[in-house]
C-alpha cells in the first residue's frame, strides 16, 4: 500500500520541501550528527531549521505558517537520509 501522501520519494511534501531547501548538498558532519540515531538527529537538524526561523522572520502570521508546516516534516527521514548518504561516501 503507498501513502498517498508521498512525494518525489519522501513522507510528504513538507519533508521534501525541508529536505531540499535547507539541507541539499550538506552532510551529518556539517551539523555534527554523524554519531546520533536517526531521533536525535532529526531533532538536531529540527532545532536548527527552528533556529533559523527564529533569526530570519519577526513574530506575525509569516512565522505562524512556517512552524505549521515544520510540523509536517518527517525529521528522523532527512537525518536517516543524511546519515545514509555520508555512510555511502
Amino acid at each position: 500500500m503507498t501513502n498517498p501522501n508521498e512525494y518525489n520519494g519522501w513522507t510528504n511534501y513538507a519533508t521534501w520541501r525541508v529536505n531540499l531547501e535547507m539541507f541539499d548538498g550538506q552532510s551529518a558532519a556539517d551539523f555534527d550528527i554523524q554519531h546520533q540515531d536517526d531521533y536525535g538527529a532529526g531533532q538536531a537538524l529540527k532545532e536548527y531549521v527552528e533556529e533559523t526561523i527564529e533569526m530570519s522572520t519577526t513574530e506575525g502570521i509569516a512565522r505562524d505558517y512556517a512552524y505549521a508546516f515544520l510540523s509536517d516534516v518527517n525529521w528522523q527521514e532527512i537525518a536517516q537520509h543524511m546519515l545514509n548518504e555520508d555512510n555511502e561516501v
